[in-house]
Order: C-alpha cells, then sequence, then structure tokens
C-alpha cells in the first residue's frame, strides 16, 4: 500500500512522461544499454585525428591554428598587461589567487570555497580527501552507484578543476609560469588515472561539463605559456572532444532532471561546438546545446527571476552556465534570445533584492553543495556580488554596486571597458515573488526573508515558512545549510528536515515525506494571506499559511504572521486542528556570547553592533522552552556554512501541545517588556508600546487590532 501511495504521488507531481522516461533509462542501465553505447576505451584509441572533420589539419599546423585562428574567448593574450595594471585594484598584498596557486603547489586545495584540505599534487583523483575514502576507477560509470563509497561528491570537486581558474589568475599576475606547469601536470595526470568512461569521475555529465569549461578557459589563459605545448594543446582539444561525446550520449538524462544539470550540460555542448568548430560533431553539439539553452530558460526561471530548484546556490550556478554563454554568443555576434536574456535579467535581480547590503550575502536557502563553477575573484563564497554585478552588466549594460573586488569577475568575462560602466539606480525594496515563493520585509537595516510557495518543480528542502532575519548584516535568524548529501548519520542531508529551518514541526513531522534522498511527496501548497505597510514605512505586515501537516490523520493548518516595527521583528504562529497534537517552534541563531533566562524565556545576545533580544512566548504560558548549542549527538545547535563543514550554532525551541495554539516569537535590538493580558498582547520598549489581538479563534489576520504607541494602525 505504501508502494502504491508512492507511486500515485510521483505520477501526480512528476508526470507520465518523466516516470515513463525513468522506467526506460532504468532499463538501459541495467541492460547494459548505455555501456555498449559509449564503452571503456583508452586514450589511444580515441586519437583527436578520429574525432576532427575530415580534412582538419593534425600536427603542427593544427597546433598553429589553435594558437593564431582558434575563435575568441573572453579575453586575448595580448589583454594580460592590460589586465595587470587593473589587478592591484583589488589586491591588497597578495592576490589570494597567488595564495592558493602556491597552496596548489604544496599539494592543498581549498574545497567548497574554503575547507583546505590536503590532495596531493598532482590531486589524488579517486580518493575523498575527508574521510579517505576510495571511488572506484575500473568499472563503466554506469555500474557504478552514486552512494556507494561515501558523498562522491566530494571526490567530484577535484576533478571538476576549479583550481584551474587560480592558476591562471595567478599567472596573469606574475607570468611565472611554473602556475601553467602546475596546470598541465595536473591535466596529463588526471588523464592518465581516468581513461575514457572508466571511474567514478566519468559518471556524472555535469562533472564532465564543468571539468571541460575549466580546462577551456585555462586553455586561453595559458596560450602564451611556453609550457603549453602543441602536444598538450592537442591533448586538451581531444579530451574536450571525448567530454563532448559523452555529454551528448546521456543528454536526456540532465533534461529530465528539469534542474542545474540540464543547463551546465546545454552549455557545455553550446561551449565546446562553439570553440572547437574543427570537430567532427560540434556543429551539432551548438545546435543541441543552444536549443535546450533557450528552451531550459523558459521552462526552469520563473517569470519573477526565481529557478526551478529552489536553492540560492544553485540560481547562482544557473547564472554562472547563462553568463558564460551569453557573453560567448555576443562575441560571435551569434546572440540568445531577448527572451532568455531577460529570464537571466529578472533571475539576477532576484538575488539582488533577497541580498544584505553591507556583507554581499544572501539566505542560504534550499539545498547546497558549495558550487562554485566561476571562482574569478577574492571574494568569500557566500558574497555573491559578482554575479549579480555580471548579470547586470551582461543583460542591461548597467553596474549595481561600486569598484570592489567582485569586478574581477567582470573583468575577466567581458573586458576592461565594463569597469566604467554606469550605476544602475534602482534600489532594493520589499520582494513579492509569488512564482518561487520567495518574500522579502525591509528596514532600514535588514531585512526578514519568507519562504512561502506551491511547487511546479521538485522541493529541494521541507522548509515553508522558514524566516531568516538580518540585521546590520548578522544573520540573525539562519538557515541551516546543506553538509553533505551522503554522510553517515546524523549529517546524512539532515538539515533539509523541517525540524531544523525557523519554523513550526507537528509532531516530530517534515512538512513532506522523504521516500529517497532527494525526493519530497506530496508536494504542499502554500499561500500569502497579506502584505501590507502603513503609509510612513514604519510598519510592516505579512502572513502565509501552508497546508503540509493537513496530510496527517488528524490534519493540522499552519499560519505565519510577521509584524516589524522599526528593526523590531514579532512573529506569530497558529496551529489549528481537531485533535491533540505535539507543536515545536524552533530557530536557529549564530554563535554569539549569550544570557539565556529559561523563566522568562529571553536570550540576549551580544553582537558587534550592542545587544540583541529573542524572546518566546504564548498566551496559556503552557510550553516549554529550550537551548542548544553543538548537540553531540544530533545536528541540532549546528549551522553548515559551506558544504563538508559545519560550525555551532544556537537552536532555540518552544514546544507544546494541544489542538490549538499561538506561539509568539520576538526579535529586537532592544529590550522589550512582555505581557499577556486577556485576548491580548503587550509588547513595550523604549521606542514603542504594541498592543495586538491573541485570540488564535477570532476572524481576519491573525495579528489584528494592531495599536503602537496609542494609536490604531491602518493600513
Amino acid at each position: 500500500m505504501l508502494k502504491l501511495h508512492l507511486l500515485r504521488q510521483i505520477w501526480k507531481h512528476l508526470g507520465i512522461d518523466w516516470v515513463a522516461f525513468r522506467l526506460r533509462y532504468a532499463a538501459r542501465l541495467r541492460s547494459g544499454a548505455l555501456q555498449r553505447q559509449l564503452p571503456e576505451t583508452t586514450w589511444e584509441q580515441q586519437p583527436l585525428s578520429g574525432l576532427l572533420r575530415r580534412g582538419s589539419a593534425v600536427g603542427d599546423r593544427y597546433t598553429d591554428y589553435r594558437r593564431d585562428h582558434s575563435p575568441a574567448f573572453f579575453f586575448k593574450s595580448q589583454d594580460q598587461s592590460q589586465f595587470r595594471a587593473l589587478f592591484s585594484r583589488w589586491d591588497s598584498r597578495d592576490s589570494l589567487a597567488v595564495t592558493q596557486a602556491e597552496e596548489a603547489a604544496a599539494g592543498w586545495l581549498r574545497l567548497f570555497g574554503g575547507l583546505s584540505v590536503q590532495v596531493g599534487s598532482p590531486p589524488a583523483w579517486h580518493r575523498n580527501p575527508i574521510t579517505g575514502q576510495q571511488a572506484e576507477r575500473i568499472l563503466h560509470w554506469s555500474q557504478i552507484g552514486d552512494f556507494d563509497r561515501g558523498d562522491i561528491r566530494i571526490i567530484w570537486e577535484l576533478s571538476r578543476f576549479g583550481f584551474a581558474f587560480a592558476l591562471v589568475r595567478a599567472y596573469w599576475r606574475t607570468s611565472n609560469e611554473k602556475y601553467a606547469e602546475l596546470f598541465w601536470d595536473a591535466f596529463e595526470d588526471w588523464r592518465e588515472q581516468n581513461p575514457p568512461q572508466t571511474g567514478a569521475n566519468w559518471k556524472c555529465g555535469q562533472e564532465a561539463s564543468i571539468r571541460a569549461m575549466a580546462w577551456c578557459f585555462a586553455l586561453y589563459g595559458f596560450n602564451n605559456a611556453s609550457v603549453t605545448t602543441a602536444d598538450r594543446i592537442e591533448m586538451l582539444v581531444q579530451m574536450v572532444g571525448v567530454s563532448g561525446m559523452r555529454i551528448e550520449a546521456n543528454f536526456d538524462y540532465s533534461q529530465s532532471q528539469r534542474n542545474n544539470h540540464g543547463i551546465t550540460e546545454a552549455a557545455a555542448l553550446y561551449t565546446i561546438g562553439l570553440l572547437f568548430p574543427e570537430l567532427k560533431r560540434a556543429e551539432k553539439w551548438k545546435r543541441l546545446g543552444r536549443n535546450s539553452l533557450e528552451a531550459q530558460a523558459r521552462d526552469l526561471i520563473y517569470d519573477d527571476g526565481t529557478f526551478s530548484q529552489h536553492s540560492v546556490n544553485y540560481h547562482r550556478l544557473m547564472l554562472h552556465d547563462y553568463l558564460w554563454v551569453l557573453r560567448l554568443a555576443d562575441i560571435h555576434d551569434e546572440p540568445f534570445s531577448e527572451e532568455l536574456r531577460s529570464r537571466v535579467s529578472r533571475a539576477g535581480e532576484f538575488l539582488y533584492q533577497i541580498q544584505d547590503d553591507s556583507s554581499g550575502r544572501v539566505p542560504r536557502c534550499g539545498q547546497d553543495d558549495s558550487s562554485l563553477i566561476l571562482p574569478l575573484d577574492d571574494c568569500p563564497i557566500d558574497d555573491f556580488r559578482s554575479v549579480i554585478q555580471a548579470v547586470c552588466y551582461c543583460t542591461r549594460g548597467e553596474r549595481k554596486f561600486e569598484s570592489g573586488p567582485w569586478d574581477e569577475t567582470l573583468m575577466w568575462l567581458f573586458g576592461t571597458d565594463a569597469l566604467e560602466a554606469p550605476l544602475a539606480g534602482k534600489s532594493r525594496e520589499d520582494l513579492r515573488a509569488d512564482c518561487g515563493g520567495y518574500y522579502t520585509i525591509r528596514s532600514s537595516n535588514g531585512f526578514a526573508f519568507v519562504r512561502c510557495g506551491s511547487f511546479v518543480h521538485r522541493p529541494s528542502q521541507a522548509d515553508l515558512l522558514h524566516v531568516d532575519l538580518w540585521w546590520r548584516g548578522l544573520n540573525v535568524a539562519t538557515d541551516p545549510g546543506t553538509y553533505s548529501y551522503n554522510a553517515p548519520d546524523p549529517w546524512n542531508n539532515e538539515l533539509a528536515r523541517t525540524a531544523y529551518h525557523n519554523t513550526v514541526v507537528v509532531d516530530d513531522c517534515d512538512q513532506m515525506e522523504r521516500p529517497t534522498r532527494f525526493l519530497w511527496l506530496p508536494w504542499p501548497e502554500a499561500r500569502v494571506l497579506a502584505s501590507k505597510r502603513d503609509a510612513d514605512g514604519r510598519i510592516a505586515y505579512w502572513e502565509g499559511e501552508h497546508d503540509g501537516y493537513r496530510r496527517l490523520k488528524s490534519p493540522v493548518n499552519h499560519r505565519r504572521a510577521i509584524l516589524r516595527i522599526d528593526e523590531s521583528w514579532l512573529i506569530a504562529d497558529s496551529l489549528t486542528s481537531s485533535d491533540r497534537h505535539l507543536y515545536r517552534l524552533h530557530w536557529l541563531l549564530p554563535d554569539l556570547e549569550f544570557e539565556w533566562n529559561e523563566q522568562a524565556r529571553k536570550l540576549e545576545l551580544e553582537t558587534e553592533f550592542g545587544k540583541y533580544y529573542v524572546c518566546l512566548f504564548n498566551p496559556n504560558g503552557a510550553a516549554e522552552s529550550s537551548l542548544m548549542r553543538a548537540d553531540r549527538n544530533s545536528a541540532r545547535g549546528w549551522v553548515a556554512p559551506r558544504y563538508c563543514d559545519r560550525a555551532p550554532a544556537l537552536s532555540l525551541a518552544l514546544q507544546t501541545s494541544g489542538t490549538r495554539c499561538l506561539l509568539f516569537s520576538l526579535f529586537s535590538p532592544q529590550s522589550c517588556n512582555v505581557r499577556m493580558e486577556p485576548a491580548r498582547g503587550v509588547v513595550e520598549s523604549e521606542t514603542f508600546a504594541l498592543q495586538f489581538r491573541n485570540e488564535i479563534e477570532k476572524p481576519g489576520h491573525l495579528l489584528a487590532d494592531i495599536v503602537v504607541n496609542g494609536a490604531n494602525v491602518v493600513w
């Protein structure tokens, strides 16, 4: 019965075409059809001459062609002196790129934007440098399980060749040929250790795509280096061509995923076809990639600029893919459609609207494996200014931000003239992105970010009505992030669950069931009930609800209201049912010095800007509160700032039971007094006095009859 119910849900939400394709794909895997279509070979069995169009030059003539007549890229070798004169704008003493290049020479790489690990030089391509686990290296990629040897994402990170960007950036700063030699040594070793279609590093078409794009960047970046020999150039073109064959052979699978995998693989096919027209299949790859990029932009980038994957990290990956192909297409005078460009522009604007003013960071929403496929500046991985700046320039010819280190990405992709583009005048305001289900409420020094949407594409986390709060660049109430997609309990993608988000859990259940690692069912629906501001903008109100707990035997409705007064936030949660349930309100807070008054349920945080207060309360007082930091036996009280990295945090919870309940959370930089009077709540601070109705049975808004400083609030 459970399997039948699951099949019905998959059929309902993913559709008959998706189900039929996955059944056919599973049959191809089991029967060995994929292996026969793209068998294991050696590099010698797939020589460059066999990949080239008839009549294409091979040998010294071919190398001369690649050096002198290869299709245009983002930059030319002649640009190096001009670039070098500008690097000092962003480099303090030594560029981070040079530091990372020197670390790579010593066998150290910074994985996922900061985790420094010893990997060897060249890296041990099949070894997990964190756990020591070894991935399969002798089987055809179709015979290797996704999770047979721990978290394969860590092994793939090495083979993405992300370090190639740091080596190019270091070489262009110093002209030191050892950085070019480091790349070529690693490249040749990867070739020796990874014969075509064999081993874990060939398993994913997206990984092959990201790797091929990095190789292209390095080919053009090291074009003038003396160590870039004819043999090495031919070797790279051969390996790019074989990668194109790998991507094409399983391209339909990537398209069925309807996420960044399909976009990245399409970007790689377009790139290979455009930059290597001498390859036999170049024209087909370019056409296939281009058509797919257009179609996926229409399908996966929503009208409000949000993205099908429900993840800000994968949103950036998608934008990097489109920035890459849009720029290449413009250079070659074959621009993509205005519709695609408009959707990419809106996707960049969405990130800008959910961004913190002072730090450049955005809420850590959705699955986050710390992918950064264009690491072209020294900004921290959680600073999104470079991608927003580049998208704004690419689609509108303007810059969002004043000059800063994020502009190095702009220069690599668009040249030095882009650095003088005019500044866009649009400021941040309250966001209402109904298609994706994201909302912001802005204050003078911060904002609230709310997750409240129904799903057209697969949810990535069970996080409806999650709220992030930001104040003066501090993420006061934060998303837990993603530690690992495959790790020993309690870290086995545990942070995707509702219990670790800033929302309410009913009976210890998630808002959806999770039958597989990345599949949530059934998909709940959510809606916004109110979004208002008063005339002078001092007070704002938002309210929404979701039906994720209506699937329970005794259904529960969850409504959440947010009231802002200046920089203070009152958040009310209403849970209603006809039967008794256990309700648990949770908040994840930064790891700061604190004082906790358990009796008053008041937490005092010591921030660099002064004290900040969090208070939990409910009308009848019959609830239990708890505060936990970095629990040793669970994922509670932890945050993953980047993939495979965790740090302590403060987990604050309030738990009660009943048929109906109201739970309140107050966040403020001011110390507030809270009183529960009959049918009314009262909050008093130095600058305001608030009264509101706290009767759950009454119709209308959850927070109604609002009185501030003695005056009724009129919207």
